[in-house]
């Protein structure tokens, strides 16, 4: 009776750590600038993020970490990242008019460090 106890708990462990994704952390997802999305739709998005959207984009200012390198794409990723993780447990979506995608890969690089934030 006490092992069967045992293998059930033990069941529920690794369940549990399945679930948490081995790292105590829920899957982790960042939103990117989709690769199909032109230039012209991207600065739009991207100047919605970091205008009405709210978006924190003072890191991808000239002489800030995020800068470089110096591409619509690039920007535009780290701005809809900034937005999503700052308002996706209150409804935010990673979507920017079809023009930005989420991904699993962490897509900090060098200096630029992408924020993650845990879903509630």
């Amino acid at each position: 009776m006490q092992s069967a106890l045992m293998r059930i708990a033990l069941a529920l462990l690794v369940v549990a750590l399945i679930l948490q994704g081995y790292d105590g952390q829920m899957f982790e997802e960042w939103c990117i600038a989709d690769e199909q999305t032109p230039d012209d739709e991207l600065q739009r998005a991207l100047d919605w993020a970091c205008g009405r959207g709210g978006a924190d984009c003072r890191k991808i200012q000239r002489g800030q970490p995020c800068y470089l390198p110096n591409t619509i794409r690039d920007h535009a990723s780290y701005a809809f990242n900034n937005y999503y993780q700052k308002f996706k447990n209150k409804g935010a979506t990673c979507y920017f008019n079809a023009a930005a995608m989420v991904t699993d890969l962490d897509p900090s690089h060098g200096s630029c460090k992408f924020e993650f934030t845990p879903d509630n």
